[in-house]
């Protein structure tokens, strides 16, 4: 269980590795919230100034979202490699959530624009967009509010089991959808199209495991949810909150137009104001809690490891929606398009992702598992609505 996550750019050019190099090491100074150290106190871990020069750029030889390794790289917690045409940006998730990581890419593409076509350096020359936000408050303290009540579910959900890849393997596969085409399937269900992903996806988890049956397990698509346009926050730190959508296969051959009821409802009932203030309230409670606080840091990592394995198996899986990356018209002609995934956590060996660039959405599945019969039940079910779908993957299966 790493806790990291891949945003990778694909660019309409090789990569230069001297570029790109020489483009982290103008970027990285910049970014306060990149250019830190982990450490650890007696009674919690924090962050210091590293102020060592950048981690090295490598080319991509093995499988993605490692661990990263401080004592390898400079103490930095994050990593930048490439592949022919694509710049990988992997992030321990404790630095930002994927908005943070998107800010740093996009600055790291532009510097490296700029260095490889000198005609684009008379744009900023070597600084960093206007719009590119650098503000580090903790927005969860700012926008807390006491007597909050526990909003997590706590209860074991059904687990997808199967025999998995070979030690450190990742099995990887991209989906390609058309955004117009997609926004065209969801009016006809009168859905978002993130209520429509997240549907279809339990929808494949039920058919491909349960074969249309009964379960006591609930199958439970943890949905990370972006706090910053509900609470007018512009912050770069990590701010956001899981809210769990919910099927309870509590009959057998649940038609496809039942599942997407349920799952609407379960994530409208839950995505508001309110409610997601509740959750993450009640996360900074604990936080500030002085009993807590007084807690040396060895008896702190053993309690935490309990919470996050039973929050780990609260939930089937995990969809991520990191939403539409906007670059600046100057540079977009050189990007072709931007992918993310995850990173496996205890219990869930599979998990999506979902990333739009241009006129392109991207569905990511990110596995421990040989099988992929969830990942084509989920593209089949989009082609059956219509949707016209390109396939890739990191080979792993073939």
């Amino acid at each position: 269980m790493t806790n990291t996550y891949r945003i990778a750019v694909e660019l309409k050019e090789p990569v230069d590795e001297k570029l790109l190099q020489e483009a982290l090491d103008i970027v990285l100074p910049k970014f306060d919230l990149f250019n830190v150290r982990l450490r650890a106190g007696f009674f919690w871990y924090y962050f210091e100034e590293n102020g060592k020069r950048a981690p090295r750029v490598r080319e991509e030889r093995t499988y993605p979202c490692r661990f990263i390794l401080p004592n390898k790289n400079q103490s930095y917690l994050f990593s930048v490699s490439y592949y022919k045409n694509r710049i990988n940006l992997e992030v321990f998730h404790v630095l930002t959530d994927g908005m943070g990581g998107i800010n740093f890419l996009k600055e790291l593409t532009y510097q490296y624009l700029r260095l490889a076509h000198p005609s684009l350096r008379e744009l900023d020359g070597d600084a960093l967009s206007v719009d590119t936000s650098l503000n580090r408050e903790d927005s969860f303290v700012r926008n807390y509010r006491k007597s909050a009540k526990k909003g997590y579910q706590s209860k074991r959900a059904f687990m997808i089991k199967g025999e998995r890849l070979g030690k450190n393997e990742l099995g990887v596969i991209h989906g390609y959808v058309k955004i117009n085409e997609l926004k065209a399937v969801c009016k006809k269900y009168g859905l978002s199209i993130n209520e429509y992903l997240v549907a279809t996806y339990m929808w494949s988890i039920y058919k491909e495991c349960l074969h249309g049956g009964i379960s006591e397990q609930a199958i439970r698509v943890a949905v990370p949810v972006n706090l910053r346009p509900f609470f007018d926050s512009v912050t770069t730190k990590n701010f956001f909150v899981m809210v769990s959508a919910e099927l309870i296969p509590d009959c057998e051959d649940l038609s496809y137009e039942e599942v997407i009821s349920r799952v609407r409802d379960s994530l409208r009932s839950q995505i508001n104001k309110e409610h997601l203030e509740e959750l993450f309230s009640y996360n900074v409670s604990n936080q500030q809690n002085l009993f807590a606080r007084a807690v040396p840091l060895f008896l702190k990592n053993i309690a935490i490891r309990m919470v996050y394995t039973q929050s780990a198996l609260a939930n089937t899986t995990t969809l991520t929606n990191i939403g539409n990356v906007k670059l600046r018209d100057e540079y977009a002609p050189f990007v072709e398009s931007f992918h993310a995934f995850l990173a496996m956590s205890k219990g869930q060996l599979l998990k999506a992702t979902v990333c739009s660039y241009g006129e392109r959405l991207g569905i990511h599945f990110s596995s421990m598992l040989a099988d992929t019969h969830v990942q084509r039940a989920f593209f089949r079910q989009l082609a059956s609505d219509g949707l016209e779908v390109t396939i890739e993957s990191n080979g792993v299966y073939e």
